[in-house]
Parts: structure tokens; C-alpha cells; sequence
């Protein structure tokens, strides 16, 4: 990508993700990011890059004997927007730096979470971290018109903020469905290890969506790796 490019995909009706920079941006010509993992790990033979399909051959051994300090070598920042509740799952992927929007020095936006009928979700019995089957019909719409009710407290807090409540406490009176937004540097090893938990069957679907739309922005810089993860 190129210092003007922005790649981004929409999830839900209200969230993205944004591939905005990406490194390394010098590679050999014809040939992808993966370089820079195959130089780092052949450093100390004084080797550099090797054709591309020795190069496929050191990528898949690297992870597949979990030799991942040469993946660090290559680093992608996202521009994320997504619910706040979702926002709290990935942030126990402590390796990345980020940088997020505040509801302290800002007004939060009015845009929310709903999620469709079809994924209000029963409490799966054999995860208790889960869904499984979507709820029935009645119970779903019960459930969204809640959301619907802690919606509308949004317009009460931008009221009050116009009063003079501090924007800092004012914050409080908000859902965890409201979306914020924040900027997300990691480098290639942590960002495949938050792909294997979030892109897993068992991940919640609201964060599964956002972890196949990074890996679909990235796989075609690093296309080898991808291949071999």
C-alpha cells in the first residue's frame, strides 16, 4: 500500500476496519512483506531473501515450530470503530499500542449496536462465555426494544453535557453498545495470535466479523504467512 491508501471494510451498520499504514513499505521488487520475515530469520547465515518458494518453505517451518520473532518485523495499524463491549474483549490483547477515542475531552457519537433478530442468542449450556441458537421471536424483540430504551438515554446525556454536566461523568449514563473508535499498531506474530482466538468458532460473532476483516486486509501483503497460518 501506498502512503495515500486507506483500505477499509464495514462491519455491522455503524463499524469498520481500516488498514492505514503498514510496514515495511520498501520490499524487493516482485516480491511480497513475507520478505522481511525471511531476511530477519536468515540474518545470521548473511543469506538475505531466497527465491519465493524456499522462502514459503522457512515461513510455514517458522510457524509451525513457533519461531516468531521474525513475524515481528512487520507491523500494520487499523483504524478500528466498534460497540464499546466488543472494544473490552480486544483490549486484553495487551501487545498492541492503541489509541482511543475519549468520552472525556469528547461527546460520545450517537451510533449504537443492534444486532439483527437472528442473533439474539440463546445462553449456550456448554459455554458459559456464549451463544448458540438464536433466541425465539418473542424474547429477541423484548430484547432489542431494551436496546431501544438505552438509546434513547443518548439524547438525555447530550442534554445534560449542554447544561454544563462534565463530559467525564456525563459518559457514565451511556451503554456499553455505543460505539467508539481507536487507532491499533501490532506487529504481525501478535496479530496472528489475536487471529487464532478471535477468528475461532468459539469467539463471539460480534468480534469474529472484525477479526476476519483484518485478516482479509493483511493477507494480501503478507500472503505467504496467511497461507501458512
Amino acid at each position: 500500500m501506498n502512503g495515500d491508501s486507506r483500505w477499509e471494510i464495514p462491519i455491522h451498520d455503524h463499524g469498520f476496519v481500516a488498514l492505514v499504514d503498514s510496514m515495511p513499505r520498501l520490499v524487493p521488487e516482485g516480491q511480497t512483506a513475507d520478505s522481511a520475515i525471511v531476511q530477519a530469520a536468515r540474518v545470521s547465515y548473511g543469506a538475505g531473501t531466497k527465491k519465493v518458494n524456499e522462502d514459503r518453505g522457512l515461513i510455514r517451518y517458522l510457524l509451525r515450530h513457533r519461531h516468531t520473532t521474525p513475524l515481528e518485523m512487520i507491523e500494520f495499524k487499523f483504524h478500528i470503530a466498534m460497540p464499546i463491549f466488543v472494544a473490552r474483549q480486544w483490549i486484553r490483547h495487551r501487545t498492541a499500542n492503541v489509541n482511543e477515542y475519549s468520552a472525556r475531552y469528547s461527546i460520545m457519537p450517537d451510533r449504537f449496536y443492534r444486532p439483527s433478530i437472528e442473533n439474539v442468542r440463546k445462553q449456550s449450556t456448554s459455554n458459559r462465555q456464549g451463544g448458540d441458537e438464536p433466541m425465539d421471536v418473542g424474547t429477541a424483540e423484548e430484547f432489542l426494544k431494551l436496546l431501544e430504551d438505552s438509546e434513547a438515554l443518548y439524547s438525555r446525556y447530550h442534554d445534560l453535557t449542554e447544561k454544563g454536566v462534565a463530559r467525564e461523568i456525563a459518559r457514565a449514563a451511556l451503554p456499553v453498545s455505543v460505539f467508539t473508535e481507536w487507532y491499533w499498531k501490532c506487529d504481525l506474530h501478535n496479530i496472528l495470535h489475536f487471529l487464532s482466538l478471535r477468528m475461532d468458532k468459539h469467539a463471539q460473532i460480534e468480534i469474529r466479523d472484525y477479526a476476519t476483516a483484518m485478516y482479509d486486509l493483511i493477507k494480501g501483503i503478507v500472503p505467504i504467512t496467511c497461507e501458512a497460518f
